[in-house]
């Protein structure tokens, strides 16, 4: 009888295990179906308003390639969003405090998007998620007897995420701007500022241009927000089924050996540096030493070094001389994951804070990180094809509300096929960018940032009133998102306390 990792994963699951699992699972995809149908209206708007395709065509051909990008998605996006999360919640996140993390996320972000579509605004779906990580690790550090409320929060990483998301709308209305300016310098043919006559299509060379960039669009929007339901459901996955998601099981002997030689170069330099470290400070939970000095900006101690030095020491026996993960024991597949995690993310914070004594050492540490997400930063291609037909099912239903608003009421006039054109192409860029290097950006507010750079571009004006809305629903999605995250991880915890899940 050939023995099942994922069987075996499986019947270690209590009841209440299996609920909760579950119910994570289908909030998780949840929150793509609403993704798809409240950020992807934008990818449709302008081929829709500039009669490029009739409504309903141009929904199924976005949803079709949502659903391809997800599929051809890399992950670096997936795990920048939880990095973003408290690490010990990430490390624990099979435990009560996990779930009620993984649920306040998910719940608090479709109760935004869900809202905003209602009231037809074209909301962010990457800030309200973000918002609501950034208040449950405000609730946890304050739950867990923080000195800091901003303890648990991984600000470097909220910073470069927060960075992308300010910049963005920014570069999408200044460069559709331009970008419209100098086509109508370029190129003279006057069909391409006009408006549609009826419901009349334009010609066919427009056509090709707008049909080009909505499919742009559509897939980089799957490639780029596809991406964060995936790293919510990896991280469910670690944290119940161990056994067979912890470790990536098809790691080849190289990326074994890298992480193999990587610790031992960690275990010699924390050995330096850790000499005066005093035993009792780190008792039996080295583990607590790192979790705290990820949750601040602190001068790492030695009994940093000596807590990293002894989690690599650990690591290295468990990985033992195998150049398999396969022969990693199963019952320990979970607990080396999580000693991994842990060092990557204070190597990472370390190199990123310059609190190395030299370049070499940065590099070094860096290495480390890449050697270890190797083994660890995976996504199987069950869980790609499960979150690429929500986003493309949701893609299909309810767009209707978002679009009227980006096609039709941020500017005073009709928009024409150059501004649809011009505004695509920006956000297929930026967006694709984005992707590249990891970032997990808004397409929402890209594409209407661009709508309305095209708009003040052309002369056509702005209707300030639905800017402001825009505006308005930009500015209380964070607070907004960040109080509701706090609050639903507070009341999950207690919850699931008083039913006996710890």
């Amino acid at each position: 009888m050939v023995h099942s990792p994922l069987l075996a994963d499986l019947a270690a699951l209590s009841l209440g295990s299996w609920l909760l699992l579950g119910l994570a699972l289908f909030f998780a995809l949840c929150f793509e179906f609403v993704n798809g149908f409240h950020d992807t209206a934008n990818a449709v708007a302008t081929v829709i308003y500039t009669n490029t395709l009739p409504a309903v065509p141009a929904v199924i051909w976005s949803g079709l390639f949502n659903f391809l990008g997800v599929l051809t998605s890399g992950g670096a996006v997936a795990f920048s969003i939880v990095n973003l999360l408290p690490a010990e919640l990430v490390i624990h996140v099979g435990s009560a405090a996990g779930f009620s993390m993984v649920f306040s996320l998910l719940v608090s972000a479709i109760l935004w998007n869900l809202g905003t579509w209602h009231l037809g605004l074209p909301a962010s779906s990457s800030h309200t998620l973000i918002g609501s990580i950034i208040g449950v690790g405000v609730a946890n550090a304050l739950m867990s007897g923080s000195h800091y409320w901003g303890d648990g929060v991984n600000w470097a990483k909220a910073k470069d995420v927060g960075m992308a998301l300010l910049i963005s709308p920014a570069i999408g209305f200044c460069i559709a701007a331009i970008l419209l300016i100098m086509m109508k310098i370029l190129i003279k043919n006057p069909q391409l500022y006009s408006t549609p006559v009826g419901h009349q299509p334009p010609p066919r060379w427009i056509r090709a241009i707008l049909m080009f960039t909505c499919t742009g669009v559509s897939f980089a929007h799957g490639s780029n927000d596809g991406q964060k339901g995936m790293g919510l459901i990896m991280l469910i996955l670690v944290g119940t089924l161990p056994t067979t998601f912890a470790l990536k099981n098809g790691s080849s002997p190289m990326e074994v050996n890298a992480v193999r030689t990587e610790l031992n170069n960690t275990i010699h330099y924390c050995g330096i540096y850790s000499r005066t470290a005093q035993p009792d400070k780190i008792g039996i939970a080295p583990e607590r030493i790192i979790t705290n000095f990820l949750r601040g900006s602190h001068t790492p101690p030695p009994e940093l070094f000596r807590s990293i030095e002894m989690i690599a020491g650990e690591s290295l026996k468990l990985i033992g001389s195998s150049d398999s993960i396969n022969n990693v024991p199963e019952s320990r597949r979970g607990k080396l994951r999580s000693d991994l995690y842990l060092i990557s993310s204070v190597s990472s914070k370390l190199a990123k804070n310059h609190q190395l004594d030299s370049k070499e050492s940065e590099q070094t540490a860096k290495r480390l990180t890449s050697a270890i997400n190797a083994v660890t930063n995976f996504i199987p291609v069950w869980v790609k094809v499960a979150v690429a037909i929500a986003l493309g099912c949701g893609t299909m239903i309810g767009w209707k509300r978002i679009v009227i608003t980006v096609g039709a009421r941020i500017g005073r006039r009709h928009m024409t096929y150059g501004q649809g054109a011009t505004a695509s192409l920006v956000a297929m860029i930026t967006i694709s960018m984005a992707d590249v290097l990891g970032l997990p950006v808004s397409t929402t507010h890209i594409l209407s940032s661009a709508v309305a750079g095209t708009m003040a571009a052309n002369g056509s004006g702005l209707q300030m009133s639905t800017v402001r809305n825009i505006l308005m629903a930009w500015i209380l999605t964070l607070p907004v998102c960040v109080f509701l995250g706090a609050a639903l991880f507070s009341l999950g915890l207690n919850l699931l306390a008083n039913l006996g899940i710890h």
